[in-house]
């Protein structure tokens, strides 16, 4: 495989609240790290001159309405690159209202970037942004303490919001926590280390992004390999050929190994990898392959290749955290489609159990959901679900549900273990 291939990938998001500076940093990131095209640099120079700001933020703010009301309405991607990592950011919104579109762009992310301003310390929505971070499963968060240069870049009020911090953050299941104190707008700390807080010995954030451990952070231990295509070519050169095409989702599969094809349990045994023309034998997560097997055993699309020694739940009544993502709020009991790795089926939400307030965190009784909300659910599927908890395996405890009559996508979601339900299913007929 080409070294393309196998050059180290993070994907991260920038959270806060609104004027926090999220968009700001990333054009310091672009800016001083010399990853701007020739034309943006000029660009911003010509404003400069011109008369008017120099402003990194609209590097990341495309849309109009973005730079004209000076915040961050949808999700804005940059790729960029070091000597050292690839990276995918996406700066996501502060507002309430844009709920989900921060779950959007946070829910492939390996880290997240959470801003606070120096002068305001831990405020609601800094509570908010931590509650959704942890939620989705985030391994890595780093507080990016903004505006150092409006509190004369006092060691006193960073180590006062680090305090505050970590007494949110030990109620959250958040794994690690860097916290770097900067200004965006000047470039203390952002790529370069800052003169004017020499009593800080941490890293830079762009050192920091470049170096964070990430390779533990899919899960390896569970193997899971959701089948996305049954390859069976026309060539009578391959008539025998039939390979199973996906990617690994978690865990390691090689030549030899004893499987399990879910959900209709009937085993065989691994004949061969397949990478393009390449054969291997071992693969692993990202990996996108082909896998052949030694016998001839029913195997679809939505199925999934398992060992027999480590089977995933299979369930067709589930709860689950959901963030509803359209004006059209949660109906109980009506059918939407629910896709889950590689599956789709229908399903129905019987229950909500309850609502999070997302400014207290504090559960709540509800009847619905409504735009950006966020609950816990009962859901009874028409196909059983093969999944593993989100928190213990977000490649296979994720889902989306999407409306039939419009194909929207309405919903996204986090599987959580199975719970007892009413036996009673008249009121599901598919």
């Amino acid at each position: 495989m080409s070294d393309d291939y196998n050059t180290e990938l993070l994907r991260f998001s920038t959270c806060g609240s609104v004027d926090d500076g999220k968009s700001t940093l990333i054009g310091r990131l672009l800016f001083d790290s010399k990853m701007l095209f020739d034309d943006q640099v000029e660009a911003l120079e010509n404003a400069s001159k011109l008369g008017g700001e120099f402003n990194l933020a609209n590097l990341t703010d495309g849309l109009k309405a973005e730079r004209e009301q000076g915040i961050t309405i949808d999700v804005a991607y940059r790729y960029f690159h070091t000597p050292k990592r690839k990276f995918i950011v996406a700066d996501t919104p502060g507002h309430i209202q844009y709920t989900r579109n921060m779950v959007t762009g946070a829910s492939t992310a390996n880290l997240a970037i959470i801003l606070i301003d120096a002068r305001k310390g831990v405020i609601e929505q800094t509570r908010r942004h931590s509650f959704i971070a942890s939620l989705l499963g985030i391994e890595h968060i780093a507080v990016a303490i903004n505006k150092m240069d409006l509190e004369d870049y006092s060691e006193e009020v960073f180590n006062n919001i680090v305090s505050d911090y970590e007494k949110l953050s030990s109620n959250l299941d958040i794994k690690d926590i860097t916290y770097i104190p900067m200004s965006a707008l000047m470039g203390d700390n952002v790529v370069n280390k800052s003169k004017n807080m020499s009593w800080y010995e941490g890293p830079t954030m762009l050192h920091f992004l470049e170096s964070v451990h990430i390779n533990n952070d899919r899960n390896f231990e569970n193997p899971r390999f959701p089948v996305q295509w049954v390859i069976r070519p026309r060539d009578d050169d391959y008539h025998d050929f039939r390979g199973f095409a996906g990617q690994v989702a978690s865990g390691t599969f090689s030549v030899g190994d004893d499987i399990v094809a879910l959900p209709s349990y009937k085993k065989s045994k691994i004949k061969q990898i397949l990478i393009q023309d390449q054969e291997l034998e071992v693969t692993y997560p990202p990996h996108s392959c082909t896998i052949l097997l030694e016998d001839e055993i029913d195997v679809s699309r939505g199925d999934m290749i398992v060992k027999p020694s480590d089977l995933p739940l299979v369930e067709q009544e589930v709860e689950a955290m959901l963030c509803w993502m359209h004006e059209r709020p949660l109906q109980l009991k009506k059918k939407y489609i629910i896709k889950h790795t590689t599956q789709s089926t229908q399903c129905m939400i019987r229950g909500l159990d309850y609502k999070v307030n997302i400014s207290t965190l504090e559960n709540e009784d509800a009847d619905t959901l409504e735009l950006n909300e966020i609950g816990y659910v009962k859901i009874k599927t028409a196909r059983p679900l093969l999944f593993d908890d989100y928190r213990k395996n977000r490649q296979v405890g994720g889902f989306i549900i999407i409306d039939p009559g419009t194909n929207l996508t309405v919903a996204a979601g986090m599987l959580r273990e199975p719970a007892d339900f009413l036996q009673d299913d008249s009121d599901f007929v598919i």
